[in-house]
C-alpha cells in the first residue's frame, strides 16, 4: 500500500532514538522529508546520518518541548527550511519502565509536574505551534506517542500522565478535525528499542530471576506472546500520519501486542 507520504513534511520530537527514531526512519523510508528534534546534538546528528540514506531531506534540530519558545523556534526553523509542516509525531518524553513506580505516600508533586511538564505541556506546545500552519494549507496529521499505562492502575504518575494526553487528542481532534487535521493517539506497551536490554536486566535483578525469565515475563502480558518491537510501532503510526488514516480522527490506538483478559470498546 502506498502510504501518499511523498513529499509530505514531517516533524518528529524524539526522533533520535527508540520509538521517535523509528517512526522518522519509516517516514523518511515512505518519501517524507523529516525533522528530527531532541535536546541532544550529538544524538541527532548521528540519527540524521543514519536517516539520510533514504533520500530525503533530514533536519536536526535542538529544542526543548519544556520551553514553549524553543518549540515556536524549532516550527518556525522547519517550516522555513522546508516550506511546511504537514505531520506531527510527538514522541518527546522518556519511557514510563524508565522510572521506578511509586505509591500515593511516595508520588511527590514535583514527580507529577515533572512528567506533565514534558510528555502533556511538551505535546500541548508543539501541537500549539504547527497548527495554525496545517489548518492554512487545510491538511495535517498530529499523532501523540502516549502508552498503554493509561489503561491501567499500577502506575499513577505513568496513569495521569498518559490518560491526560489521550484526552488532549481528542479535544483537538474535535477542534482541528473540520480543518482536515487528524490527531490520533498511539499506546505503546513495553517496546523494544536500544534501551529494552538495560531494563531487563534491572527487572532480573530486582526480582532475583534470569534475563531470560525476565523478558519471557513481559512477553506474557501480551496477547502475541512477544514484545513489539518500535518498528512495528512505527508501522502504525505511519499509517496514522499519512492521508490514508482520514477515518480516524480522535481515537486511543493500542499497539502494544494486545492486552489479555480485557476489552475495550
Amino acid at each position: 500500500m502506498d502510504l501518499q507520504l511523498k513529499g509530505k513534511r514531517a516533524i518528529v520530537t524524539g526522533g533520535s532514538r527508540g520509538i521517535g527514531f523509528a517512526v522518522a526512519d519509516t517516514l523518511a523510508a515512505e518519501g517524507a522529508d523529516v525533522v528530527i528534534v531532541s535536546r541532544n546534538q550529538g544524538s541527532l546528528t548521528e540519527a540524521a546520518e543514519k536517516l539520510r540514506a533514504h533520500g530525503g531531506r533530514v533536519l536536526p534540530l535542538v529544542a526543548d518541548t519544556s520551553d514553549d519558545a524553543s518549540v515556536r523556534a524549532m516550527v518556525d526553523a522547519a517550516v522555513a527550511e522546508l516550506g511546511g509542516v504537514d505531520v506531527l509525531v510527538n514522541s518527546a518524553a522518556s519511557p514510563a519502565s524508565a522510572g521506578s513506580a511509586a505509591d500515593l505516600a511516595g508520588t511527590t508533586d514535583d514527580a507529577v509536574r515533572e512528567q506533565i511538564e514534558v510528555k502533556v505541556l511538551g505535546y500541548l506546545r508543539c501541537a500549539r505551534a504547527v497548527a495554525p500552519h496545517m489548518t492554512a494549507q487545510g491538511w495535517g496529521r498530529i499523532v501523540h506517542v502516549s502508552g498503554l499505562n493509561a489503561r491501567r492502575s499500577s502506575q499513577l504518575v505513568g496513569a495521569m500522565r498518559n490518560v491526560a494526553v489521550a484526552a488532549m487528542g481528542a479535544a483537538l481532534a474535535q477542534e482541528l478535525g473540520p480543518h482536515g487535521v487528524n490527531v490520533s493517539v498511539v499506546h505503546p506497551g513495553f517496546t523494544v528499542t536500544e534501551r529494552t536490554p538495560g531494563m531487563i536486566a534491572r527487572s532480573a535483578g530486582a526480582q532475583g530471576i534470569s534475563e531470560a525469565e525476565a523478558e519471557a515475563r513481559f512477553a506474557a502480558t501480551t496477547t502475541v506472546g512477544r514484545l513489539i518491537t518500535a518498528q512495528e510501532v512505527a508501522d502504525v503510526i505511519a499509517f496514522l500520519a499519512s492521508p490514508r488514516s482520514v477515518s480516524i480522527n480522535g481515537e486511543s490506538i493500542a499497539a502494544g501486542g494486545g492486552t489479555p483478559d480485557v476489552i475495550h470498546y
